[in-house]
This record gives structure tokens, C-alpha cells and sequence, in this order.
């Protein structure tokens, strides 16, 4: 038997990248009783059949599962947003660093178009998540400027990439990789955003043994399943603050004597971010009440 990753699901088959070259593999009967659900990402063996198609024997366990879109064993996500065009979006942004810190992934932030801004301004932007701990990758659309840096921390892992329409994921992606060709979209003077132009999950070879995903479905940004609970351990400056609420079951909203919300009076957590962690919390709230 052979070892290999899958790289790609359609209908039945599964696309499984070997040493060499991808082998289109079915699925051993057994596993289908089971009805175990393999993804793209998952580790299997699988053994060569007469006309070079394969049939995958046996499942690796999974390392971890990024539950929208599903893909096993990732590694880190690369959150990417454009300075400018379509404008940069610090609410957002937040809701992605929430759902990549809930799925307890590394994460990498990285900024384009910077060529778009002064660079007075690409500091602001870049300093308050650097405060917090998060690594910042600038990228200039014009001088390159940053890719080889977001390149090397992309190799030998398996990276998804995330961000809104527009911010030029498959453009950065074509730049790191040429052999990839995806195709891109332009942003859109209408509505300020770009078109999606990856339609599924597939993982997609780096020359440096790492594998990257390019996929619309983590842009859903919706916090339907999640614990409201565990929001708050999913910004790490809250985590970073000292002392303990009044109650232990503060939800850091309305309650009183509470640290993160003195922590927010004495600016040592962002207020914008704050914000971004009541709207969160409301968010999900309303969602249980059915609204």
C-alpha cells in the first residue's frame, strides 16, 4: 500500500496526491458502511489497482478538522484582507481571527494592497494586531513586496486561506505558486467587493512540500454553533488580563466589577475590539431566541 493526502473530492472519487502524481481512488466498501465521511486533507493508504485508479484501504486519524468548509489536518489559516479596495474592515477581520481561534488553528494575518495606503496608515492598521500577539505579513501588489516572507511560513504545512471576496487570495496565491493559475476577480465599484472565484475545497501544491486551500466557505462568517461561553478565550488579550470578575459566570456585557470591561475603560484592550466581541455575543444570543 501507498501513502498519500486527499487533495480534492468529487461525487464518489477522491483525488489522493502520491509521490509522484494523483490517483483517482474510490473507497474501500467497508468504510462506506460505516458511512465514514472522508475530506479533502485526510491521510490514507491506498493501493495502485491494473488501471492506474486506486482504492483507498486505510484512514490516518486526523490531526484536526476545520469544521466549515471540512478539511483535516490543517495547520494554520492565512486571514487575508486588502488595505484598500475593497476598504479594509477591522469588524470583520475580527469575526475571521474568532472562528480561526475557535477552530484552534495558527494564525497569520496577512494585509494586501498595501502599495494602496501611506504607510502611516498600514502601520495603524497593523500595529493593534500586532499588540495582541498575532503575525502581520504586509503584501504590496505592486512590488511584491512580502510574499517570500509569507512563503516560507508556508511551507510543509497545510495552510487554508481565508479573507472577503476582493482582498486577492488567488492573486497571492498565483504569485507564490505561477503553476496554479487561478483564476481571479475584480472588485466591484457597486457593491465595494469582489466575486468569488473558487468554488470548492481542493488542496493545491506548493513547490516547498506544503499545500494550501483556497475556499469561499470559511468566508461564512456566522457564529450559529458556536459556545458563547468560549468567545472571550477566543481574544487573547482578554486572556492576557489580570485578576478575576466579580462573577464567574461573567459574560463580560452588563455585569458589574468586571476586569475586561475595566480593561477596556484604562485602554489596555481596544475599544473596536471590545465592540467586535459585544456584536459577537449578541449575535449568537439572538440566534438561540430564534430571532
Amino acid at each position: 500500500m501507498k501513502d498519500g493526502i486527499i487533495i480534492k473530492k468529487y461525487n464518489s472519487y477522491y483525488y489522493v496526491q502520491g509521490e509522484t502524481s494523483v490517483i483517482e481512488c474510490k473507497l474501500r466498501g467497508r468504510f462506506k458502511k460505516n458511512r465514514y465521511s472522508l475530506c479533502v486533507g485526510d491521510k490514507v493508504q491506498y493501493t495502485l489497482l491494473g488501471d492506474e485508479t486506486g482504492i483507498i484501504e486505510n484512514i490516518f486519524p486526523r490531526q484536526s478538522v476545520l469544521l466549515r468548509p471540512l478539511i483535516a489536518n490543517v495547520q494554520q489559516v492565512i486571514i487575508t484582507f486588502a488595505a484598500k479596495n475593497p476598504d479594509f474592515n477591522s469588524s470583520l477581520l475580527d469575526r475571521f481571527l474568532v472562528l480561526a481561534e475557535y477552530s484552534e488553528l495558527d494564525i497569520i494575518i496577512c494585509l494586501t494592497k498595501i502599495d494602496l495606503l501611506n504607510r502611516a496608515e498600514i502601520e495603524t492598521l497593523v500595529q493593534e494586531y500586532q499588540k495582541i500577539g498575532y503575525t502581520v505579513i504586509k503584501v504590496s501588489n505592486v512590488s511584491h513586496e512580502g510574499v517570500e516572507k509569507l512563503t516560507s511560513l508556508l511551507n510543509n504545512k497545510i495552510s487554508v486561506f481565508a479573507g472577503p471576496s476582493g482582498a486577492g487570495k488567488s492573486t497571492l496565491l498565483n504569485r507564490i505558486n505561477p503553476k496554479l493559475n487561478l483564476k481571479t476577480g475584480m472588485v466591484s465599484d457597486k457593491i465595494g467587493r469582489g466575486k468569488h472565484t473558487t468554488r470548492f475545497s481542493e488542496l493545491l501544491s506548493l513547490p516547498e512540500h506544503g499545500f494550501v486551500v483556497d475556499t469561499p466557505g470559511f468566508s461564512l462568517t456566522e457564529f450559529n454553533d458556536l459556545d458563547e461561553r468560549a468567545i472571550s478565550e477566543c481574544f487573547p488579550e482578554f486572556n492576557k488580563v489580570e485578576g478575576s470578575c466579580k462573577f464567574n459566570s461573567c459574560l463580560h456585557l452588563h455585569e458589574p466589577q468586571c476586569k475586561i470591561k475595566n480593561a477596556v475603560d484604562h485602554a489596555a484592550i481596544s475599544e473596536n475590539r471590545y465592540q467586535s466581541y459585544v456584536e459577537i455575543m449578541d449575535e449568537i444570543k439572538k440566534t438561540k431566541r430564534g430571532f
